[in-house]
């Protein structure tokens, strides 16, 4: 993995690491931030946890998706709407059985086109290849996975069949509110992004498993995290 310089920053790494963490980990606006580091004797304004999550979020990204191990074959697809700038907008995204967040892309459009770029990027980016693709009765499922040779593998249903990806959903839509709604679709694709990256690796899936298991689990993760957000 690269290391991540914090040269030139007026505050510790582990500061700037915390900060971070708090926005993405929790759903938390860069004042909420700027509180819980008051609290800590932290003086830092909520402009400059802004900057750092811009600056020091997508390395971090990029990183623990370099230590996460290969998902599962059985994906989930869906799209969900959003408003974007004033404007209408898809978030189309893709989870596996177990709901890790495999891909996702901020599109105008709800078309073969759009479905198309999903499956293309998943394809490119996925180390496993898909076993079966479950998707809701959107037609641009069926047209673009004909068009890539994976009709085989495609199961339509309604939203029993995806619920896992409906449920996936839900933590997008808590930050959407909590950030009143996306900026622009740069901004939008930046930030969810690097959200589904921090997600995955500390999404333990708690109601399932007993307090040893957890506390396993949440140890890793932050032995995860430390080694991603390493200085140089």
């Amino acid at each position: 993995m690269k290391r991540i310089s914090f040269s030139r920053h007026r505050f510790p790494a582990d500061v700037i690491r915390h900060a971070v963490w708090l926005y993405f980990r929790f759903t938390l606006s860069f004042r909420d931030v700027e509180e819980l580091l008051a609290q800590r004797g932290i003086e830092v304004s909520y402009e400059t946890v802004r900057c750092w999550t811009i600056k020091f979020g997508p390395p971090i990204a990029r990183n623990l998706k370099r230590r996460r191990p290969a998902p599962s074959p059985r994906w989930h697809l869906d799209e969900m709407v959003c408003t974007v700038g004033g404007k209408r907008m898809y978030l189309w995204r893709a989870v596996d059985d177990e709901g890790e967040v495999l891909d996702l892309v901020m599109q105008r459009r709800r078309d073969t086109e759009a479905a198309l770029k999903l499956l293309t990027r998943l394809l490119r980016n996925q180390p496993v290849e898909p076993e079966t693709i479950t998707t809701d009765g959107l037609g641009s499922y069926v047209s673009a996975l004909r068009e890539l040779g994976l009709h085989d593998r495609h199961r339509p249903g309604r939203l029993r069949e995806n619920n896992r990806a409906e449920n996936s959903h839900l933590p997008i839509r808590r930050r959407e509110r909590k950030m009143q709604r996306f900026k622009s679709q740069a901004s939008a694709q930046r930030f969810l992004t690097t959200h589904a990256a921090i997600y995955n690796a500390f999404n333990v899936q708690r109601h399932l498993i007993r307090r040893p298991t957890l506390r396993r689990f949440r140890a890793e993760s932050m032995t995860t995290w430390t080694a991603a957000t390493a200085a140089a």
